[in-house]
């Protein structure tokens, strides 16, 4: 491949991408229905939160790069602990709603060795994302992500990965992709989502 090929080939990656989460940003999927189809040996429950059973996880790829508030962060050094990642916008009626679920559940499990980071996504600049977790009391941090290369590359095909603004993807003391939601979630289904992983020996 030509080295004028290989940027050419990133950028229409990312601009389907940006497509896809276009059409399905901000949907409200209250029937619970989290696509995926062919033999992925995942199980969606009537609430919409498909996991993938302790054999069949798969890691992510690389979930790194520069935080809202200018730090480096790399999910993979939170290996060991529950990982909650969570695909949002400031401009996203259903990440405001959930907005503050998010804020005390992280602040509740921290002790129990639960970690979260947003992944923050089609904001063009950060001044807005940044009101967004001062105004929601966001105090965990968030990935920037403006065109979603984190998204596109950081979870491998056929996995549980996110497809919609909001997602929310929970991440086993391994690293590995345990369970996803494309909808926004309230504080039950977000413990719903993290209890069973806790538990894991």
């Amino acid at each position: 491949m030509s080295p004028s090929r290989a940027p050419r080939r990133t950028l229409l990656a990312v601009g389907v991408l940006t497509a896809a989460l276009t059409l399905s940003a901000c949907g409200d999927d209250s029937n619970g229905k989290s696509g995926g189809g062919g033999n992925t040996n995942f199980v969606t429950n009537t609430g919409g939160i498909a996991t993938a059973a302790k054999g069949e996880r798969a890691a992510t790829g690389k979930l790194a790069g520069e935080t809202l508030d200018g730090k480096q962060l790399d999910v993979a050094d939170l290996k060991g602990k529950v990982v909650v990642l969570n695909v949002w916008g400031s401009w996203c009626a259903p990440c405001r709603a959930e907005a503050p679920h998010f804020a005390k559940v992280a602040k509740d499990l921290k002790a129990e060795g639960v970690e979260f980071v947003g992944l923050n996504t089609r904001d063009p600049n950060k001044q807005p994302a940044l009101a967004f977790e001062e105004d929601y009391g966001v105090t965990y941090p968030s990935l920037y992500d403006p065109q979603g290369k984190l998204i596109l590359f950081g979870f491998p095909k056929g996995t549980l990965s996110p497809q919609s603004i909001p997602s929310t993807v929970v991440l086993d003391k391994e690293g590995r992709i345990a369970a996803r939601s494309l909808m926004a979630l309230n504080e039950e289904k977000l413990r719903s989502m993290i209890d069973p992983l806790l538990k894991e020996k």
